[in-house]
């Protein structure tokens, strides 16, 4: 009886210990970030260490929720071995069974109650980090306004508004290019006609009395950087700056994501007239460099290929890029980069592949190949 309480006793002690560590390294989750280069470069378990405070904060997240899963993890397979190495049946000299135990109340207490704590835990830290990576914040606080959109199977992004020392885009809206795309989407009096007194579109024609081609919905700005099957389009954005993405798609889903953010959004099709599209903030992006960005949906034949390049720079030299587009609107974006002392064409992207052409002349020898 003695050996039995001083065994059940061990056991709640190593419980007790075991959850109140869990809980410690819980409740500092908040706090995992450090200027120590190794445990940001090392503990990541698979993740970028991102470069906004958005990104580091999901990245600490995931680190936190990885270790306490680890520790929980050993503890289990610690008592499943354990059980297995001392509780096994032992014969005794009579050939009877052991003394049969059951129904520990306090160790059934720990073991109940210690999942539910962690789970409180964790859940807590996500609604936090969800909330942060979610901000949006007012109008006046927003640096940049970046318009996204994607379409198969490249990028546009143009700048609708920029206020940084240097430089300055209150409206980037381009009025004609809108009005144009107004104006695609409407419909003929002969198409007015076809739809018959009850207003009913037959099939393949018009939805909620607008045409197909009606991209209205989509934004067009003055300074923009279109992607081609030749070159990887590079986004140009500065540091130390609130950045806010409005994101739309041409066609199909795509899904906009630089992985040193830590974050991807879904790039929807026409949302519908009176909707929001999707937009998302960042703090700011917190180092220079060059950012491979991919589409993360799967959306077609070059879905693969669909890559851009996130330049971050700093302020100075972004406003001198934003000056430079604004005096030389005929001026490429690689001219542009170049005018600021930077590689003009994506460096990033290696070794994924953007260029399609290769790809063309395999399928037309295949479709040949077949058709003979």
């Amino acid at each position: 009886m003695v050996e039995q309480r001083d065994g059940r006793r061990r056991t709640r002690r190593a419980t007790l210990a075991v959850s109140l560590g869990t809980l410690g390294l819980l409740l500092s989750g908040c706090s995992l970030h450090t200027d120590n280069k190794w445990w940001n470069q090392t503990i990541n378990f698979g993740f970028p260490t991102g470069i906004t405070p958005e990104g580091i904060a999901i990245r600490e997240f995931w680190t936190g929720t990885v270790i306490t899963s680890l520790i929980v993890g050993f503890f289990v397979w610690g008592l499943i071995f354990w059980s297995m190495a001392f509780h096994r049946k032992k014969k005794n000299d009579d050939g009877e069974f052991p003394r049969q135990t059951a129904y520990n109340v306090p160790l059934e207490l720990v073991y109940t109650a210690v999942p539910f704590v962690i789970i409180s835990v964790l859940f807590y830290f996500t609604v936090i980090t969800q909330n942060k990576a979610l901000d949006l914040r007012p109008e006046d606080e927003v640096g940049v306004r970046v318009d996204v959109t994607a379409f198969q199977w490249n990028w546009k992004f143009g700048y609708n508004k920029v206020d940084v020392e240097g430089a300055s885009i209150v409206d980037g809206t381009n009025e004609e290019a809108t009005r144009q795309a107004e104006e695609a989407g409407v419909l003929s009096d002969a198409q007015r006609e076809a739809l018959g007194h009850e207003g009913m579109p037959a099939a393949g024609g018009p939805i909620h009395g607008r045409l197909a081609e009606d991209k209205s919905y989509l934004h067009y700005n003055n300074i923009e950087t279109v992607g081609t099957s030749e070159e990887v389009p590079v986004l140009v954005l500065p540091t130390d700056t609130r950045i806010e993405f409005r994101l739309a798609s041409a066609d199909v889903i795509h899904s906009f994501w630089i992985p040193e953010f830590i974050y991807k959004l879904d790039v929807m099709p026409q949302p519908g007239r009176n909707q929001q599209l999707s937009m998302f903030q960042v703090e700011e992006i917190e180092r220079e460099g060059a950012f491979v960005g991919r589409c993360a949906e799967m959306c077609g034949v070059y879905h693969a290929m669909m890559n851009f390049e996130l330049r971050a720079v700093s302020p100075e030299d972004f406003a001198q890029y934003i000056q430079f587009r604004q005096d030389n609107p005929t001026a490429t974006n690689a001219e542009a980069l170049q005018e600021i002392g930077q590689t003009p064409y994506a460096t990033s992207t290696s070794p994924f592949k953007t260029g399609r052409s290769d790809t063309r002349d395999q399928n037309n020898i295949i479709e040949n190949a077949s058709a003979n």
